[in-house]
Protein backbone atom coordinates (compact mmCIF):
# COMPACT_ATOMS: atom_id res chain seq x y z
CA UNK A 1 0.00 0.00 0.00
CA UNK A 2 2.82 2.33 0.88
CA UNK A 3 4.62 1.79 -2.40
CA UNK A 4 1.36 2.51 -4.22
CA UNK A 5 0.98 5.72 -2.31
CA UNK A 6 4.51 6.82 -3.24
CA UNK A 7 4.01 6.02 -6.89
CA UNK A 8 0.69 7.84 -7.27
CA UNK A 9 1.98 11.41 -6.75
CA UNK A 10 4.87 10.89 -9.17
CA UNK A 11 2.40 9.68 -11.80
CA UNK A 12 0.23 12.74 -11.15
CA UNK A 13 3.24 15.01 -11.57
CA UNK A 14 4.14 13.33 -14.85
CA UNK A 15 0.58 14.04 -16.01
CA UNK A 16 0.98 17.68 -15.03
CA UNK A 17 -1.45 17.47 -12.11
CA UNK A 18 0.93 19.09 -9.64
CA UNK A 19 -1.77 20.73 -7.50
CA UNK A 20 -3.68 17.46 -7.12
CA UNK A 21 -0.43 15.76 -6.12
CA UNK A 22 0.18 18.40 -3.46
CA UNK A 23 -3.39 18.10 -2.20
CA UNK A 24 -3.20 14.32 -1.79
CA UNK A 25 0.09 14.63 0.06
CA UNK A 26 -1.44 17.27 2.32
CA UNK A 27 -4.45 15.05 3.08
CA UNK A 28 -2.06 12.21 3.88
CA UNK A 29 -0.17 14.31 6.38
CA UNK A 30 -3.38 15.56 8.01
CA UNK A 31 -4.92 12.13 8.57
CA UNK A 32 -1.82 10.19 9.48
CA UNK A 33 -1.44 8.19 6.30
CA UNK A 34 2.06 9.27 5.36
CA UNK A 35 4.29 6.50 4.00
CA UNK A 36 5.55 4.19 6.70
CA UNK A 37 2.94 4.95 9.37
CA UNK A 38 0.69 2.09 8.33
CA UNK A 39 3.50 -0.44 8.75
CA UNK A 40 4.36 0.91 12.21
CA UNK A 41 0.77 0.67 13.36
CA UNK A 42 0.20 -2.79 11.94
CA UNK A 43 3.21 -4.03 13.88
CA UNK A 44 2.30 -2.18 17.07
CA UNK A 45 1.55 -4.29 20.19
CA UNK A 46 -0.71 -1.57 21.52
CA UNK A 47 -4.38 -0.86 21.37
CA UNK A 48 -5.55 2.71 21.23
CA UNK A 49 -7.60 3.31 24.35
CA UNK A 50 -9.56 6.48 23.78
CA UNK A 51 -10.94 9.12 21.49
CA UNK A 52 -11.39 12.85 21.92
CA UNK A 53 -15.00 13.79 22.27
CA UNK A 54 -17.34 14.74 19.50
CA UNK A 55 -18.50 18.35 19.75
CA UNK A 56 -21.47 18.88 17.45
CA UNK A 57 -19.77 16.97 14.63
CA UNK A 58 -16.51 18.94 14.69
CA UNK A 59 -13.02 17.80 15.57
CA UNK A 60 -9.63 19.43 15.80
CA UNK A 61 -7.26 18.19 13.16
CA UNK A 62 -5.24 15.10 14.09
CA UNK A 63 -1.89 16.86 14.22
CA UNK A 64 -3.35 19.60 16.44
CA UNK A 65 -4.72 17.07 18.91
CA UNK A 66 -1.39 15.29 18.97
CA UNK A 67 0.58 18.46 19.58
CA UNK A 68 -1.81 19.70 22.24
CA UNK A 69 -1.91 16.30 23.90
CA UNK A 70 -5.58 16.73 24.72
CA UNK A 71 -8.96 15.87 23.30
CA UNK A 72 -11.87 18.30 23.07
CA UNK A 73 -12.91 17.51 26.62
CA UNK A 74 -9.44 18.09 27.96
CA UNK A 75 -8.54 14.41 28.19
CA UNK A 76 -4.93 13.72 27.33
CA UNK A 77 -3.82 11.41 24.60
CA UNK A 78 -3.20 8.96 27.39
CA UNK A 79 -0.79 6.15 27.98
CA UNK A 80 -0.87 3.25 25.59
CA UNK A 81 -2.36 0.18 27.16
CA UNK A 82 -1.14 -3.41 26.66
CA UNK A 83 -2.74 -5.28 23.80
CA UNK A 84 -3.95 -8.81 23.46
CA UNK A 85 -1.45 -11.60 24.18
CA UNK A 86 -1.34 -12.51 20.50
CA UNK A 87 0.11 -9.13 19.54
CA UNK A 88 3.45 -9.14 17.69
CA UNK A 89 6.75 -8.04 19.18
CA UNK A 90 6.91 -4.45 20.45
CA UNK A 91 7.93 -1.56 18.28
CA UNK A 92 8.13 2.12 19.12
CA UNK A 93 5.13 4.21 18.12
CA UNK A 94 5.29 7.95 18.64
CA UNK A 95 2.53 9.68 20.59
CA UNK A 96 1.70 11.78 17.52
CA UNK A 97 1.34 8.69 15.32
CA UNK A 98 -0.87 7.00 17.91
CA UNK A 99 -3.05 10.08 18.32
CA UNK A 100 -3.37 10.47 14.56
CA UNK A 101 -4.45 6.85 14.12
CA UNK A 102 -6.89 7.18 16.99
CA UNK A 103 -8.53 10.19 15.39
CA UNK A 104 -8.73 8.78 11.91
CA UNK A 105 -11.55 6.33 12.64
CA UNK A 106 -13.72 9.09 14.10
CA UNK A 107 -12.89 11.45 11.26
CA UNK A 108 -13.75 8.78 8.72
CA UNK A 109 -17.09 8.15 10.47
CA UNK A 110 -17.85 11.87 10.42
CA UNK A 111 -16.82 12.13 6.80
CA UNK A 112 -19.20 9.33 5.80
CA UNK A 113 -21.98 10.82 7.91
CA UNK A 114 -21.65 14.33 6.49
CA UNK A 115 -21.62 12.88 2.97
CA UNK A 116 -24.89 11.18 3.91
CA UNK A 117 -26.35 14.46 5.24
CA UNK A 118 -25.54 16.46 2.12
CA UNK A 119 -26.73 13.70 -0.22
CA UNK A 120 -29.94 13.31 1.79
CA UNK A 121 -30.70 17.02 1.56
CA UNK A 122 -29.70 17.20 -2.10
CA UNK A 123 -32.00 14.34 -3.06
CA UNK A 124 -34.80 16.20 -1.26
CA UNK A 125 -34.18 19.09 -3.67
CA UNK A 126 -34.18 16.65 -6.58
CA UNK A 127 -37.55 15.25 -5.49
CA UNK A 128 -39.11 18.70 -5.59
CA UNK A 129 -38.36 18.95 -9.30
CA UNK A 130 -39.10 15.44 -10.55
CA UNK A 131 -42.54 14.35 -11.76
CA UNK A 132 -44.29 12.72 -8.81
CA UNK A 133 -44.87 9.02 -9.27
CA UNK A 134 -42.28 8.65 -12.02
CA UNK A 135 -39.67 5.90 -11.82
CA UNK A 136 -36.94 8.48 -11.22
CA UNK A 137 -38.98 9.99 -8.40
CA UNK A 138 -39.46 6.64 -6.67
CA UNK A 139 -35.78 5.69 -6.99
CA UNK A 140 -34.69 9.08 -5.64
CA UNK A 141 -37.17 8.75 -2.77
CA UNK A 142 -35.70 5.33 -1.93
CA UNK A 143 -32.18 6.80 -1.90
CA UNK A 144 -33.37 9.68 0.26
CA UNK A 145 -34.93 7.32 2.83
CA UNK A 146 -31.90 5.02 2.80
CA UNK A 147 -29.75 7.99 3.76
CA UNK A 148 -31.98 9.11 6.60
CA UNK A 149 -29.85 8.05 9.57
CA UNK A 150 -27.27 10.80 10.08
CA UNK A 151 -28.65 12.50 13.21
CA UNK A 152 -28.98 9.25 15.25
CA UNK A 153 -25.54 8.22 13.96
CA UNK A 154 -23.97 11.49 15.07
CA UNK A 155 -25.73 11.24 18.44
CA UNK A 156 -24.32 7.72 18.79
CA UNK A 157 -20.82 9.01 18.00
CA UNK A 158 -21.22 11.88 20.46
CA UNK A 159 -22.20 9.47 23.22
CA UNK A 160 -19.33 7.16 22.31
CA UNK A 161 -16.46 9.63 22.35
CA UNK A 162 -17.85 11.74 25.20
CA UNK A 163 -18.27 8.66 27.37
CA UNK A 164 -14.69 7.62 26.72
CA UNK A 165 -13.44 11.09 27.57
CA UNK A 166 -15.59 11.44 30.70
CA UNK A 167 -14.48 8.09 32.04
CA UNK A 168 -10.87 9.18 31.76
CA UNK A 169 -11.15 12.67 33.18
CA UNK A 170 -14.34 14.48 34.19
CA UNK A 171 -13.87 18.06 35.36
CA UNK A 172 -17.39 19.53 35.54
CA UNK A 173 -16.49 23.21 35.20
CA UNK A 174 -14.18 22.64 32.26
CA UNK A 175 -16.54 20.17 30.62
CA UNK A 176 -19.62 22.38 30.70
CA UNK A 177 -17.77 25.57 29.78
CA UNK A 178 -16.41 23.84 26.68
CA UNK A 179 -19.87 22.58 25.80
CA UNK A 180 -21.21 26.13 25.94
CA UNK A 181 -18.42 27.42 23.68
CA UNK A 182 -18.35 24.51 21.24
CA UNK A 183 -22.05 23.67 21.16
CA UNK A 184 -24.22 26.36 22.68
CA UNK A 185 -22.65 29.38 21.00
CA UNK A 186 -22.70 27.99 17.41
CA UNK A 187 -26.31 26.86 17.91
CA UNK A 188 -27.39 30.32 19.02
CA UNK A 189 -25.38 32.17 16.37
CA UNK A 190 -26.50 30.07 13.42
CA UNK A 191 -30.11 30.10 14.60
CA UNK A 192 -30.02 33.90 14.40
CA UNK A 193 -28.26 33.86 11.03
CA UNK A 194 -30.78 31.46 9.50
CA UNK A 195 -33.75 33.43 10.81
CA UNK A 196 -32.25 36.56 9.23
CA UNK A 197 -31.71 34.67 5.97
CA UNK A 198 -35.28 33.38 5.86
CA UNK A 199 -36.61 36.90 6.44
CA UNK A 200 -34.26 38.42 3.83
CA UNK A 201 -35.24 35.76 1.27
CA UNK A 202 -38.97 36.29 1.89
CA UNK A 203 -39.61 32.88 3.45
CA UNK A 204 -40.67 34.43 6.75
CA UNK A 205 -42.28 37.79 7.45
CA UNK A 206 -40.14 40.54 9.03
CA UNK A 207 -42.43 40.55 12.08
CA UNK A 208 -40.80 37.37 13.40
CA UNK A 209 -37.65 39.34 14.20
CA UNK A 210 -39.41 41.23 16.99
CA UNK A 211 -41.72 38.44 18.15
CA UNK A 212 -40.43 36.83 21.40
CA UNK A 213 -42.85 33.95 21.00
CA UNK A 214 -41.42 33.03 17.60
CA UNK A 215 -37.85 33.25 18.91
CA UNK A 216 -38.77 30.97 21.80
CA UNK A 217 -40.19 28.49 19.34
CA UNK A 218 -37.12 28.63 17.11
CA UNK A 219 -34.61 28.20 19.94
CA UNK A 220 -36.45 25.74 22.19
CA UNK A 221 -37.28 23.32 19.35
CA UNK A 222 -34.36 23.85 16.97
CA UNK A 223 -36.67 25.28 14.32
CA UNK A 224 -34.69 28.33 13.18
CA UNK A 225 -33.81 26.09 10.22
CA UNK A 226 -34.74 22.53 9.41
CA UNK A 227 -31.29 21.11 10.24
CA UNK A 228 -30.47 22.93 13.50
CA UNK A 229 -32.47 20.60 15.74
CA UNK A 230 -29.47 18.29 15.76
CA UNK A 231 -27.38 20.85 17.61
CA UNK A 232 -30.15 21.30 20.17
CA UNK A 233 -30.27 17.53 20.75
CA UNK A 234 -26.47 17.46 21.01
CA UNK A 235 -26.63 20.08 23.77
CA UNK A 236 -29.09 17.90 25.66
CA UNK A 237 -26.76 14.92 25.26
CA UNK A 238 -23.91 17.00 26.68
CA UNK A 239 -26.00 17.75 29.77
CA UNK A 240 -27.21 14.18 30.18
CA UNK A 241 -24.07 12.09 29.76
CA UNK A 242 -22.29 13.03 33.02
CA UNK A 243 -25.39 11.82 34.90
CA UNK A 244 -25.02 8.43 33.20
CA UNK A 245 -21.40 7.86 34.19
CA UNK A 246 -22.34 5.24 36.84
CA UNK A 247 -23.94 3.22 34.05
CA UNK A 248 -20.90 3.72 31.81
CA UNK A 249 -18.53 2.56 34.58
CA UNK A 250 -20.30 -0.79 34.62
CA UNK A 251 -19.13 -1.27 31.01
CA UNK A 252 -22.34 -2.88 29.74
CA UNK A 253 -21.86 -5.37 26.86
CA UNK A 254 -22.70 -3.86 23.50
CA UNK A 255 -25.49 -6.25 22.51
CA UNK A 256 -27.01 -6.01 26.01
CA UNK A 257 -26.92 -2.21 25.68
CA UNK A 258 -28.61 -2.51 22.28
CA UNK A 259 -31.49 -4.49 23.78
CA UNK A 260 -31.69 -2.25 26.86
CA UNK A 261 -31.64 0.87 24.67
CA UNK A 262 -34.40 -0.56 22.47
CA UNK A 263 -36.57 -1.29 25.53
CA UNK A 264 -35.96 2.19 26.97
CA UNK A 265 -36.66 3.74 23.57
CA UNK A 266 -40.00 1.97 23.42
CA UNK A 267 -40.74 3.21 26.92
CA UNK A 268 -39.85 6.79 25.96
CA UNK A 269 -42.14 6.55 22.94
CA UNK A 270 -45.06 5.33 25.03
CA UNK A 271 -44.35 7.90 27.74
CA UNK A 272 -44.51 10.71 25.23
CA UNK A 273 -47.60 9.35 23.48
CA UNK A 274 -49.61 8.65 26.64
CA UNK A 275 -48.33 11.24 29.14
CA UNK A 276 -45.90 13.95 28.03
CA UNK A 277 -47.20 14.83 24.58
CA UNK A 278 -44.03 16.73 23.64
CA UNK A 279 -44.82 18.80 20.58
CA UNK A 280 -41.61 17.99 18.68
CA UNK A 281 -40.09 14.89 20.29
CA UNK A 282 -37.50 14.63 17.52
CA UNK A 283 -35.90 17.77 18.97
CA UNK A 284 -35.36 16.07 22.34
CA UNK A 285 -33.23 13.22 23.68
CA UNK A 286 -36.46 11.22 24.09
CA UNK A 287 -36.14 10.19 20.45
CA UNK A 288 -32.48 9.14 20.71
CA UNK A 289 -32.38 6.91 23.79
CA UNK A 290 -31.23 3.88 21.79
CA UNK A 291 -28.21 5.54 20.11
CA UNK A 292 -27.26 7.21 23.41
CA UNK A 293 -27.31 3.97 25.44
CA UNK A 294 -25.55 2.11 22.65
CA UNK A 295 -22.94 4.87 22.37
CA UNK A 296 -22.26 4.76 26.12
CA UNK A 297 -21.60 1.03 25.92
CA UNK A 298 -19.30 1.37 22.90
CA UNK A 299 -17.50 4.31 24.50
CA UNK A 300 -16.90 2.36 27.69
CA UNK A 301 -15.47 -0.53 25.65
CA UNK A 302 -13.85 1.46 22.86
CA UNK A 303 -10.46 -0.19 23.28
CA UNK A 304 -12.01 -3.53 22.34
CA UNK A 305 -14.59 -2.32 19.82
CA UNK A 306 -12.53 -3.13 16.75
CA UNK A 307 -12.14 -6.74 17.88
CA UNK A 308 -15.83 -6.88 18.85
CA UNK A 309 -16.86 -5.72 15.40
CA UNK A 310 -14.64 -8.27 13.67
CA UNK A 311 -16.36 -10.97 15.71
CA UNK A 312 -19.94 -9.70 15.24
CA UNK A 313 -19.87 -7.88 11.91
CA UNK A 314 -21.89 -10.54 10.08
CA UNK A 315 -24.59 -10.33 12.76
CA UNK A 316 -24.74 -6.55 12.35
CA UNK A 317 -24.92 -6.92 8.57
CA UNK A 318 -27.49 -9.71 8.80
CA UNK A 319 -29.76 -7.67 11.04
CA UNK A 320 -29.43 -4.74 8.66
CA UNK A 321 -30.44 -6.96 5.76
CA UNK A 322 -33.52 -8.05 7.72
CA UNK A 323 -34.50 -4.56 8.87
CA UNK A 324 -33.78 -2.59 5.70
CA UNK A 325 -36.57 -3.82 3.36
CA UNK A 326 -39.47 -3.13 5.78
CA UNK A 327 -37.78 0.11 6.88
CA UNK A 328 -37.43 1.34 3.31
CA UNK A 329 -40.99 0.31 2.46
CA UNK A 330 -42.69 2.03 5.37
CA UNK A 331 -40.59 5.21 5.26
CA UNK A 332 -41.00 5.58 1.50
CA UNK A 333 -44.77 5.10 1.77
CA UNK A 334 -44.91 7.67 4.56
CA UNK A 335 -42.89 10.09 2.42
CA UNK A 336 -45.35 9.62 -0.44
CA UNK A 337 -48.20 10.60 1.85
CA UNK A 338 -49.62 7.18 2.62
CA UNK A 339 -50.91 6.32 6.08
CA UNK A 340 -48.54 4.05 8.01
CA UNK A 341 -48.50 2.52 11.48
CA UNK A 342 -46.68 4.92 13.82
CA UNK A 343 -45.24 2.26 16.12
CA UNK A 344 -43.81 0.20 13.24
CA UNK A 345 -42.50 3.35 11.53
CA UNK A 346 -40.54 4.55 14.55
CA UNK A 347 -39.36 1.09 15.62
CA UNK A 348 -37.89 0.39 12.18
CA UNK A 349 -36.31 3.86 12.08
CA UNK A 350 -34.58 3.34 15.42
CA UNK A 351 -33.39 -0.18 14.62
CA UNK A 352 -32.07 0.76 11.17
CA UNK A 353 -30.30 3.91 12.42
CA UNK A 354 -28.66 2.13 15.36
CA UNK A 355 -27.42 -0.75 13.21
CA UNK A 356 -26.10 1.67 10.57
CA UNK A 357 -24.23 3.60 13.26
CA UNK A 358 -22.59 0.40 14.53
CA UNK A 359 -21.74 -0.63 10.99
CA UNK A 360 -20.24 2.75 10.07
CA UNK A 361 -18.06 2.85 13.17
CA UNK A 362 -16.94 -0.71 12.51
CA UNK A 363 -16.10 0.21 8.91
CA UNK A 364 -14.20 3.27 10.15
CA UNK A 365 -12.07 1.09 12.41
CA UNK A 366 -11.50 -1.46 9.66
CA UNK A 367 -10.20 1.31 7.41
CA UNK A 368 -8.36 3.43 9.96
CA UNK A 369 -4.92 2.11 9.01
CA UNK A 370 -5.50 2.28 5.27
CA UNK A 371 -3.52 4.76 3.18
CA UNK A 372 -6.11 4.65 0.39
CA UNK A 373 -6.70 8.16 -1.02
CA UNK A 374 -10.48 7.76 -0.69
CA UNK A 375 -10.21 7.14 3.04
CA UNK A 376 -7.89 10.12 3.34
CA UNK A 377 -10.33 12.41 1.52
CA UNK A 378 -13.34 11.23 3.54
CA UNK A 379 -11.47 11.48 6.85
CA UNK A 380 -10.27 14.98 5.98
CA UNK A 381 -13.84 15.95 5.14
CA UNK A 382 -14.81 14.66 8.57
CA UNK A 383 -12.54 17.21 10.26
CA UNK A 384 -14.75 20.03 8.90
CA UNK A 385 -18.09 18.25 9.16
CA UNK A 386 -19.57 20.89 11.46
CA UNK A 387 -18.77 23.66 9.00
CA UNK A 388 -20.34 21.68 6.15
CA UNK A 389 -23.39 20.87 8.26
CA UNK A 390 -24.04 24.48 9.22
CA UNK A 391 -23.42 26.12 5.85
CA UNK A 392 -24.70 23.71 3.20
CA UNK A 393 -28.49 24.29 3.63
CA UNK A 394 -28.00 28.01 2.96
CA UNK A 395 -26.03 27.28 -0.21
CA UNK A 396 -28.59 24.74 -1.41
CA UNK A 397 -31.38 27.29 -1.01
CA UNK A 398 -29.37 29.97 -2.82
CA UNK A 399 -28.69 27.63 -5.75
CA UNK A 400 -32.29 26.49 -5.94
CA UNK A 401 -33.49 30.10 -6.01
CA UNK A 402 -30.93 30.92 -8.69
CA UNK A 403 -31.87 28.03 -10.96
CA UNK A 404 -34.51 25.45 -10.16
CA UNK A 405 -35.07 22.69 -12.71
CA UNK A 406 -38.55 22.53 -14.19
CA UNK A 407 -40.64 19.38 -13.93
CA UNK A 408 -40.85 19.45 -17.69
CA UNK A 409 -37.04 19.15 -17.93
CA UNK A 410 -35.56 15.77 -18.67
CA UNK A 411 -34.84 13.54 -15.71
CA UNK A 412 -31.17 13.42 -16.67
CA UNK A 413 -30.90 17.22 -16.64
CA UNK A 414 -32.65 17.52 -13.26
CA UNK A 415 -30.43 14.91 -11.66
CA UNK A 416 -27.28 16.38 -13.24
CA UNK A 417 -28.09 19.89 -11.99
CA UNK A 418 -28.94 18.83 -8.43
CA UNK A 419 -25.90 16.53 -8.28
CA UNK A 420 -23.72 19.49 -9.23
CA UNK A 421 -25.44 21.49 -6.49
CA UNK A 422 -24.67 18.74 -3.98
CA UNK A 423 -20.99 18.67 -4.88
CA UNK A 424 -20.76 22.44 -4.64
CA UNK A 425 -22.46 22.72 -1.24
CA UNK A 426 -20.23 19.93 0.06
CA UNK A 427 -16.91 21.27 -1.16
CA UNK A 428 -17.26 25.02 -0.60
CA UNK A 429 -17.99 24.79 3.17
CA UNK A 430 -15.20 22.20 3.47
CA UNK A 431 -12.73 24.61 1.86
CA UNK A 432 -14.00 27.43 4.08
CA UNK A 433 -13.54 25.26 7.14
CA UNK A 434 -9.98 24.34 6.18
CA UNK A 435 -9.00 27.91 5.30
CA UNK A 436 -10.39 29.33 8.55
CA UNK A 437 -9.07 26.52 10.74
CA UNK A 438 -7.07 27.85 13.68
CA UNK A 439 -8.18 31.43 13.08
CA UNK A 440 -10.20 33.63 15.39
CA UNK A 441 -13.02 33.90 12.85
CA UNK A 442 -13.43 30.10 12.95
CA UNK A 443 -13.84 30.24 16.74
CA UNK A 444 -16.41 32.98 16.35
CA UNK A 445 -18.44 31.18 13.68
CA UNK A 446 -18.07 27.53 14.66
CA UNK A 447 -16.91 27.53 18.28
CA UNK A 448 -13.53 26.04 17.37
Amino acid sequence: MTSGWRSSPSLLRRLGLVQLDKALNYFARQTGSQPGLRQHLLASPYELPGLPEHGAMALVRPHEAALAGTGLAGAGAGALSPALPSAPAPVTVSRQAASTARLSAVDFFRGLAILEVVTHHTTAVTLRHLPEGSAAYLVTAAVNRTLHFAVPAFIFLSATVLTRSLLRDFQPLRYYSRRVVRGGWPYLLWSVLYVLWYVASGRRPPEVLTDPERWSFYLLYGKASYHLYFMLVALQVYLLLPLLLPFARRRPPIWAAFLLGAALQAGAYLLNREVLGVRYPGSTVLWYVLPIVLGISVGARLGEFSEWFRRWRWWVLGLLVLVFPPYLSITTRQMLGESVDSVAYHALNWAYSALMALGLLGLAYQWQRSAHPLRILIATLGTVSLQVYLIHPFLLQVLERWYAPERTDSVALTIAVTTAYGLFVLMLPAVIGRVLSGRRLSSLLFGR
